[in-house]
């Protein structure tokens, strides 16, 4: 695919804004997967069978029978292969999930969800989606008040059971500690392009930034800006490697009016300068 000035951002190509239904290496939506893209929703799968291998912002994950993941809207992803791979996928917008799940989902520090399921919790997830699907042929169409209610209870049991696999992290760290974590990350994400003082995040969120520092620090393993610096370094490497814009251009939609000065930040932080990112990422991409 050639290289636009952005990258591609997927819309939800229904109105009602909630999606559900059945998928494999033929679907449509999963051949769009092919190429680098984002969505501004929330997109969710659960592999029935085969294997599936996802980059997700230069991480490559295999994903076997079993896995359950949802990706949050704004991530740069790109599936690699779909190894006879099939199952189940849901897309949807924030709001038609209930506050709760919505809030629970939130409040976890990682970025995408994604879990090995059990047994047991495989076939829970499976009846769910089933009685998605079913629904839409009940009512002869989507109705999302009562699809809503099973929405909610895939977002909350996720949750639930990525909770369970993280418990010991969760009660050193305190619920307090990763809500703030989170609520911190969940800001860079909205205002990184034009925040970048810890300092100011801190009085969004009405704490000292000794306390914002401190609670980052524990949670992540990151300071406060630490974290700022890398999601704007991994903007700018997506824009590198997926666009066409100019460095310069590339300063500018990160907020930074000297272009020199982002240079220099860029190869501090990737251990290159943003030329030879560009080059390097763009070889792999023609050899794939």
């Amino acid at each position: 695919m050639p290289k636009n000035d952005s990258i591609t951002l997927n819309t939800m190509e229904y109105s009602s804004g909630l999606a559900v239904g059945i998928w494999d290496g033929s679907t449509p939506g999963i051949i769009k997967a092919l190429y680098p893209h984002r969505h501004d929703h929330y997109t969710c799968m659960l592999i029935e069978t085969g294997q599936l291998e996802v980059v997700f912002d230069f991480k490559q994950l295999v994903m076997p029978a079993g896995t359950f993941f949802i990706c949050p809207p704004g991530q740069v992803h790109q599936i690699v292969d779909t190894i006879g791979a099939a199952g189940y996928y849901l897309s949807f917008e924030s709001r038609h999930s209930s506050v709760a799940a919505q809030t629970s989902l939130d409040n976890l520090l990682e970025e995408m969800l994604k879990i090995a399921l059990s047994g047991d919790e495989h076939d829970w997830f499976r009846t769910i989606f089933d009685s998605m699907i079913k629904l839409q042929d009940l009512n002869d169409g989507t109705y999302t008040q009562v699809q809503e209610s099973l929405l909610s209870a895939i977002v909350g049991q996720s949750v639930l059971c990525y909770q369970r696999r993280t418990l010991i992290k969760s009660e050193k760290l305190g619920l307090r500690a990763i809500s703030i974590s989170k609520e911190f990350r969940n800001l860079v994400k909205a205002h990184f392009r034009t925040i970048k003082r810890p300092s100011e995040y801190a009085e969004k969120l009405n704490i000292t930034v000794a306390h914002l520092s401190d609670t980052v620090k524990k949670a992540t393993g990151l300071s406060a800006s630490e974290l700022i610096q890398k999601e704007v370094m991994n903007e700018a490497q997506r824009l590198l490697c997926y666009s066409e814009a100019s460095i310069k251009e590339i300063s500018y939609q990160l907020g930074y009016t000297d272009t020199k000065y982002f240079i220099r930040l860029f190869a501090k932080k990737s251990g290159c300068s943003p030329s030879k990112f560009r080059r390097t990422y763009s070889k792999k991409s023609v050899q794939n």
